[in-house]
């Protein structure tokens, strides 16, 4: 039965995006773009808008809680590649926790007059660890007050950019401000995690009301809104706040922003909101991703392990305990920087191949043809823009994700031809005799 309306499907797609990553890469794009941060959130809102119009158009027609991986498999098939992104798909929510946890540490510590390596670690642990014991206990838990979660720190953004709105500078956002284009663009690709989120959307479309209509307008409205706040937001932050002390507080900017403002019981209001935004967003993410495995795992593409699921509660619970332990030794091993770029890259990668599947599959959809080649087109040049520049400036971050790229590959060449190929065969024997 249908149980969610076309607010309900906005949510999932606010509340996707309205995570941690806001929080978290904020002051990235200030480092990057200066001035021109609200033109870099804009950029990689183009990209988000257009991947959800493929998005949209395939979930109408494919309605499945397999999302993405459904939508690839139509596509492409029963292949290395599909076999690849599945896996891909897996480990990019795993740096997407990572994340979250980092950015829950820097606000976190924000609380405490002593900062050390061992607290900013704890915190990192204490995020990750909390949300999977509430997934193996209870994982509606959060997932219940999850409207409410999203209500809270929208309406803390809004009261940021309301309150700020008359602090702005805007000799501040001038052209003479602005970073260069290469670096504005990267800026962009940099912090497209935050828009990672939307495609939520199509693991509910089996449960959302008059899906013809409702699936197409939940995608453009939670995407078109949260452009609009992240491009507020930006401006307020670039233009009441000195970009000296925004680099002070990198990891913390948003905070900063609301200073000016609405003074320290803003800065507290804006660093409890994003307590609340990443906890939950690690919450549902390993709850997700825990639930992507043990769909991937079902259709055999995955090992069998991932499929062990609580009879109780439904909640796979080694895909939770794997889940945890990765993201883990993740968030506790690489910087805020390299977790966003790698972050951003995994799903610039992914999106890409989901535009080209709406191409693929454009007759079935119904999709246009220039729109999609569009969206193919810009997203992997966003992916491109965002490799080049990190190889020169981090290159340990597209290491890490080229690495991410080759053991995606690996393990489907070696468990899709050994494992899954002999069980394939077995019951294909078994079935002919």
């Amino acid at each position: 039965m249908r149980s969610i309306g076309l607010l309900g499907a906005i949510s999932i797609g606010i509340g996707g995006m309205v995570g941690g990553g806001i929080f978290a890469v904020l002051g990235e794009a200030v480092s990057l773009a200066h001035g021109a941060t609200a033109v870099a959130f804009g950029i990689a809102g183009l990209v988000a808008i257009l991947t959800a119009y493929s998005y949209a158009k395939l979930s109408v027609t494919y309605q499945s809680e397999g999302g993405t991986v459904t939508f690839i498999d139509k596509a492409f098939g029963d292949n290395i590649l599909s076999g690849s992104v599945n896996l891909m798909l897996w480990l990019s929510y795993l740096v997407t926790i990572s994340l979250y946890a980092t950015a829950f540490a820097s606000y976190g510590e924000t609380f405490f007059t002593q900062k050390s390596n061992l607290l900013h670690h704890g915190l990192i642990t204490f995020a990750i660890l909390l949300p999977a014991v509430i997934n193996l206990v209870s994982a509606s838990f959060v997932g219940k007050s999850e409207t409410v979660i999203v209500v809270i720190k929208v309406s803390l953004l809004i009261l940021v950019i309301v309150a700020g709105a008359s602090y702005v500078d805007t000799a501040r956002m001038s052209p003479e401000h602005w970073g260069t284009p290469l670096s504005i663009v990267t800026a962009g690709m940099i912090i497209f995690v935050a828009y990672e989120g939307f495609e939520l959307i199509a693991n509910s479309a089996e449960d959302i009301k008059e899906p013809l209509k409702n699936l197409p307008r939940a995608f453009y409205a939670s995407v078109g809104i949260v452009i609009v706040l992240y491009i507020l937001i930006a401006i307020i932050t670039v233009g009441s706040v000195s970009e000296d002390v925004l680099m002070k507080a990198k990891d913390y900017a948003l905070a900063a922003a609301a200073q000016p403002s609405l003074g320290h019981t803003g800065f507290v209001l804006v660093s409890f909101a994003a307590l609340l935004s990443t906890f939950s967003a690690i919450n549902a993410t390993i709850y997700g991703n825990a639930r992507l495995g043990y769909i991937v795992a079902k259709d055999g593409k995955l090992p069998r392990s991932l499929m062990d699921e609580d009879k109780k509660s439904g909640v796979p619970f080694r895909g939770v305990l794997y889940t945890t332990l990765l993201s883990l030794i993740l968030a506790n091993s690489i910087d805020l920087t390299e977790i966003a770029i790698i972050g951003s890259a995994g799903f610039l990668l992914i999106f890409t191949l989901v535009n080209l599947s709406a191409y693929t599959l454009r007759e079935e959809i119904g999709a246009n043809k220039f729109v999609v080649v569009i969206s193919s087109i810009l997203a992997f040049l966003a992916l491109c823009t965002l490799m080049l520049h990190t190889y020169n400036s981090n290159p340990r971050a597209v290491v890490i994700f080229m690495s991410f790229i080759i053991i995606s590959v690996l393990f489907e060449l070696i468990y899709g031809r050994y494992v899954r190929g002999q069980i394939f065969n077995r019951k294909y024997k078994k079935a002919k005799n």
